[in-house]
């Protein structure tokens, strides 16, 4: 294997682990609004409790479908000759 497909391999690797890591942020993140909206802090209560959830779960669900599409598209391989 030369350098540059050592190189390649490792920045592939480390998208690799980026999009992954990007998904799993955004479940937690999910997640955490939804137990925003079940009222399981004290912080916030009420109506401003399932608002400020329902706001917090979109984000978190949309960082887990589309921000790992963007980024794929993003460093995709061009192709070839």
């Amino acid at each position: 294997m030369t350098d540059e497909q050592k190189a390649r391999e490792a920045a592939a690797r480390q998208r690799f682990f980026a999009i992954g890591l990007f998904r799993l942020s955004g479940v937690f993140i999910l997640m955490f609004g939804f137990l925003i909206m079940l009222q399981k802090f004290d912080f916030v209560s009420g109506d401003k409790a399932k608002i400020m959830g329902a706001i917090i779960a979109t984000m978190g669900m949309f960082q887990t479908i589309s921000v790992p599409r963007l980024l794929a598209r993003a460093w995709r391989t061009p192709p070839g000759p």
